[in-house]
């Protein structure tokens, strides 16, 4: 009898909530369970917006994945490219990864194109940006 008297004073409590929300009868334990629809976006989606680096991901693309990405792009754009020189602009970490680790690459391309790559750093440009431009 009390548990009646409980559930629908709390049933009577919840009218007036804009959530749908649904009540199950109290178990022999007296426990309640109950759910709650959210109806309002959480307060870090209401003061935040999507981040313009990772376009809201959490991540950025990693500087070796940037140097692939780079190399299929010129691959696909250096049988269109008339003149004998081109110039790639990228963020200066990726320009030393250009110029170290990934130099074979871009060595294969001059040589299987013939076209002379230069790459320029370029400190305002973010991780993942880069420029193909002919010189």
């Amino acid at each position: 009898m009390n548990r009646e008297k409980v559930y629908g004073a709390l049933e009577e409590a919840l009218k007036s909530d804009k959530s749908k929300t649904n009540i199950l009868k109290i178990s022999e334990l007296g426990l309640v369970e109950m759910t709650r629809k959210r109806v309002r976006e959480s307060l870090g989606r209401m003061m935040c917006e999507p981040c313009p680096y990772c376009e809201g991901r959490g991540y950025v693309k990693s500087k070796i994945s940037v140097c692939h990405e780079i190399f299929r792009e010129l691959r696909r754009e250096m049988l269109d490219i008339r003149g004998t020189k081109v110039m790639l602009t990228v963020h200066p970490q990726v320009a030393d990864l250009l110029y170290d680790e990934e130099r074979r690459g871009l060595e294969e391309l001059e040589k299987n194109f013939k076209k002379r790559i230069t790459v320029r750093a370029k400190p305002g440009f973010h991780q993942e940006q880069f420029e193909v431009a002919v010189s």
